[in-house]
């Protein structure tokens, strides 16, 4: 036997040991890059998406409503031509958009379904900040619940999906919670409503075309390459818009009162969200992203209430939880939150036995939290009495807001 022959049976005997240590089959030097690359854990870009989404929604609700910049149009046109901008700029500086270059994009394409698409885009946009006017954001974000059900019936109008009573069954409790949450709303306005509606209706429609458009695997994009083909579009069709409705009321004082630097943060908040979306869908599932965007919705909640002071009353509570359950029944179906329900009360129990303290920690933190969202509640719809109210301002003076958050 040759020398070469005789360290290959040995290296092949020393590979079916079991005991053996296992060698590595490739450079070890060539596997840093794909380390490196999983460094930060999934929970990272979970946090900075919920962060940033909601940063986005208070921000622009801030800028509308609290500092009485009322041209929602002209912010949507901002966003976009900075959208716009950035991706320009990341096309022609960097690698993160190369995959649109496997994108078939013709002028002739772009007219026949990005410009349409484009045009959804821009009335959604538009209804949506015209919303921030009128209703308050936990309202606002209640209302969204209802978007996967204007979805599916989009779908179905279109020819996208065949129309199904046991679907439309699945989601008649996000329906029957909105209903329930608008009942009881304490600063109902017409007008937001319509608005909010609309934009959903928009949004549904622009959802369902885009999904048309991507069946076809050469047309598959990102996020952020989206992001690259709709900008532009988008921020003429709203620019245009704004330069018939909002411009002529407008002065460059309302500019220079909001200030330039917090313009600026907005327009790059807003696209920063785009890029945390893209990192979010590589580095986890479905099922997670489902989840992530209920809490978020459930944060805002609590945010509008503690920031803005809006009114949340029993009803509402009551109505929002039915629709939050329906949309994660929706989204999931029954067997698959069986078996995370069960996954997850093994996971809770075992946690429970390794660290009781932690656990019972756990627990405070959450009726705390609660407790809190109730009685604001309660006391921001004006049902609650005196001794409600104190409580409320107690809350709001250890969250460093005092008294005066209370109404």
């Amino acid at each position: 036997m040759g020398e070469k022959e005789r360290v290959s049976a040995e290296f092949e005997m020393k590979e079916r040991d079991p005991g053996a240590p296992v060698l590595p089959v490739v450079n070890p030097l060539s596997e840093k890059p794909a380390q490196k690359s999983d460094a930060l854990h999934p929970a990272v870009y979970v946090a900075t998406w919920i962060s940033l989404s909601s940063s986005v929604i208070l921000f622009n609700k801030y800028l509308l409503d609290t500092m009485k910049f009322s041209y929602p149009i002209v912010l949507t046109t901002w966003h976009l031509a900075f959208a716009t901008l950035m991706t320009q700029l990341l096309a022609r500086f960097t690698t993160v958009l190369d995959s649109r270059k496997k994108v078939p994009m013709t002028g002739k394409i772009y007219l026949r379904a990005i410009v349409p698409i484009g045009v959804m885009f821009s009335l959604s946009l538009i209804c949506g900040n015209l919303t921030y006017l009128y209703l308050s954001v936990s309202f606002i974000q209640m209302l969204k619940a209802t978007t996967p059900v204007a979805v599916l019936i989009v779908s179905w109008i279109m020819g996208v999906s065949p129309a199904s009573m046991k679907t439309l069954g699945n989601v008649a409790l996000i329906v029957i919670g909105v209903i329930i949450a608008s009942f009881g709303e304490i600063k109902f306005v017409l007008i937001g409503f319509m608005f909010q509606l609309g934009g959903i209706v928009f949004e549904a429609v622009r959802l369902v075309m885009v999904e048309k458009l991507l069946s076809s695997a050469e047309f598959k994009m990102d996020p952020l390459v989206s992001l690259y083909y709709f900008a532009p579009a988008c921020a003429i069709i709203n620019g245009v818009t704004a330069v018939v409705f909002e411009v002529p009321k407008m002065h460059w004082s309302d500019v220079e009162r909001v200030g330039y630097m917090v313009l600026l943060a907005n327009a790059m908040i807003a696209f920063l969200l785009n890029v945390s979306v893209v990192f979010l869908i590589g580095r986890t599932s479905g099922l997670v992203m489902t989840l992530c965007g209920v809490l978020k919705d459930i944060l805002l909640v609590a945010a509008s209430m503690l920031i803005f002071a809006d009114p949340v009353s029993p009803l509402q509570f009551f109505g929002y939880s039915i629709a939050l359950g329906g949309l994660v029944y929706y989204k999931l179906g029954g067997d698959k939150i069986k078996e995370h329900v069960s996954g997850g009360t093994r996971a809770w129990g075992e946690f429970g036995q390794k660290r009781p303290v932690a656990r019972k920690l756990t627990i405070g933190i959450m009726v705390f939290g609660l407790i809190v969202l109730i009685l604001g509640g309660i006391g921001g719809s004006g049902l609650a009495p005196g001794p409600t109210d104190r409580a409320k301002g107690a809350i709001g003076a250890i969250l460093g807001q005092g008294t005066g958050a209370a109404r």
